[in-house]
């Protein structure tokens, strides 16, 4: 009787949890390990990011994050209608530019100081995405290795215009 009672529990138990809360029961380490790692070949801009990787010696995870801090930027100081020209020119921007890691907010300053955080990053330019890609495990020195082959890749793709105008922000 009690075997019945104990396979009538679990039974009711399995009813009531969702499939949806199951992830949450799995290590973190389990999860890591069943997503793939980032390859060229499934980044938002396989042709950039091989580009980066070749040239550069660095991951692709390296290359699609550094690529999106540097679209971030040119977002960010780019007028909207100018950037568009850009965006379409560079296939998976918006991917990329969700690829990289977000700049630390100055501490204790809430939404407000992750504004201005943002606002630091962009005046200050190339030098200003540093932390970014230290976040990447990458040093400082490689922003400027990044730009041109960016920059180069949005010529070859856009023409001289969106050279020109990626080439002016992100120099």
């Amino acid at each position: 009787m009690k075997c019945t009672l104990c396979l009538v529990s679990a039974a009711a138990l399995f009813a009531t949890t969702s499939l949806a809360q199951i992830p949450a029961a799995v290590p973190a380490a389990a999860q890591a390990a069943a997503t793939p790692a980032l390859t060229v070949e499934t980044s938002a801009n396989p042709e950039l990011v091989g580009s980066l990787v070749s040239k550069l010696g660095v991951t692709p995870k390296q290359a699609e994050g550094g690529a999106g801090a540097l679209l971030g930027l040119a977002k960010g100081k780019l007028k909207t209608e100018d950037f568009a020209k850009v965006a379409a020119a560079v296939p998976g921007t918006d991917k990329l530019i969700a690829s990289a890691p977000a700049a630390d907010a100055p501490k204790g300053g809430g939404a407000l100081g992750a504004a201005a955080g943002a606002l630091g990053t962009q005046a200050a330019g190339l030098a200003g995405l540093a932390p970014v890609f230290s976040k990447l495990g990458l040093k400082s020195d490689m922003v400027a290795k990044y730009a041109p082959v960016v920059i180069d890749y949005a010529q070859k793709k856009g023409g001289d215009t969106v050279g020109k105008l990626l080439g002016g922000v992100l120099k």
